[in-house]
């Protein structure tokens, strides 16, 4: 591993190597080989320890990513148009999943339709989390932080409206290797102190069914990444739905571009103090660890379930076909400061370069009939 990444300090050392003294006892009960898929979810939430549940920053300049919400209110207050148009038919209601430190939250409250929106439920898993998200509302949206409830789980029905921006892309993937005499599974083993990736052959009957179909296409060592908790999720919030909407924004491809000839290593990567780490293993705990999303997945688990898959596009298309434009040109004149660090952050969300492209947008609706304005554009669900 390169020795330019900023080393932790001693209290975030001491928890990485706690939680790679717990990985270890589990590789060890598990006859010395662990999924990556269970590695991931250790490292990203293992109790105290995790990536997700440990007390680290995570979000913004001081963490180790900057998300959409986090880098301008542009993104929200555009974002609302559509949740704005959406709300009417529900029961007022908006679940948000991911919420990170609140700043999402934090805009919709201000710019939704405060005579349309009932409650604003954050579904948390990790107290710390949830803990900065009710203060960061209660400083910077004071007058409907009253609004928003905590959940650690799902209702048994959902009548509203779903967000997620970037939840996907955070859940355990399973990495699987297409060989000439079948499918592998790559998990993890221990050598001397280090983690290190071992093959073991396919076996899981799901995991099978989703891998099977590419084997004739993809050539031998052809190393990428199954999403079934992805496609748990989306099925789950399927079934529960009665009314509304999800809307999806992440980072990700259809399948064909996912599975491409050329992207022969897959999308997994980590994220550590604002630098990319390749090797997924370092620093267990400290390092974020993600995949891209496959969206041809996703909308078939929707559609499977009963959802109307409604659109699929760019965040720029997304965003421009919501007035992103019209937002910006109110936060000040061309002149001002403030509109110079605005658009500076706009473009970031649209360029193709940056979030606008690689970005996408991905929204299924129940027993709702409305104008969809964000998919007037653009619109990508021919390729899924």
């Amino acid at each position: 591993m390169s020795t330019h990444l900023p080393a932790p300090d001693a209290d975030a050392l001491a928890s990485s190597q706690a939680l790679r003294r717990l990985i270890e006892a589990k590789i060890s009960q598990n006859h010395g080989w662990l999924p990556f898929s269970r590695f991931m979810d250790l490292a990203l939430y293992a109790p105290q320890y995790g990536y997700y549940s440990g007390g680290g920053a995570k979000f913004g300049g001081a963490g180790d990513f900057i998300t959409a919400p986090t880098l301008s209110p542009l993104f929200g207050q555009t974002l609302a148009v559509q949740i704005n148009a959406l709300l009417p038919q529900t029961a007022g209601v908006v679940y948000e999943f991911g919420a990170g430190n609140g700043a999402l939250a934090a805009t919709l409250l201000q710019a939704l339709d405060s005579t349309q929106l009932n409650q604003y439920y954050i579904i948390e898993l990790s107290a710390e989390l949830a803990a900065r998200q009710r203060q960061y509302l209660i400083e910077n949206a004071p007058a409907s932080a009253h609004k928003v409830v905590h959940l650690n789980r799902l209702p048994e029905t959902l009548d509203g409206i779903i967000i997620g921006n970037e939840v996907l892309d955070a859940m355990p993937v399973s990495v699987v290797r297409w060989q000439e005499n079948g499918i592998e599974e790559m998990g993890v083993v221990q050598q001397a102190s280090q983690f290190e990736w071992a093959a073991h052959p396919l076996t899981d009957p799901a995991l099978l069914a989703m891998a099977a179909p590419w084997a004739a296409q993809l050539p031998p060592g052809y190393t990428s990444e199954l999403h079934p908790q992805q496609q748990a999720f989306i099925t789950t919030l399927a079934q529960k739905l009665v009314r509304g909407a999800i809307i999806m924004i992440d980072y990700g491809f259809d399948a064909a571009q996912y599975y491409h000839p050329q992207r022969h290593q897959g999308t997994l990567i980590g994220h550590y103090r604002h630098h990319s780490v390749h090797d997924v293993f370092f620093h267990p705990g400290l390092t974020d660890i993600t995949a891209h999303v496959n969206f041809t997945a996703i909308a078939d688990a929707g559609v499977r379930n009963g959802l109307d898959l409604i659109g699929y596009t760019t965040q720029a298309h997304f965003l421009l076909n919501l007035g992103i434009t019209e937002q910006l040109a109110a936060v000040a004149t061309p002149t001002d400061n403030a509109y110079i660090q605005a658009a500076a952050a706009c473009q970031m969300l649209l360029a193709q370069h940056e979030m606008g492209e690689l970005f996408k947008v991905m929204a299924f609706g129940k027993n709702i009939n409305v104008d969809w304005q964000g998919f007037a554009r653009g619109d990508l669900c021919h390729k899924l």
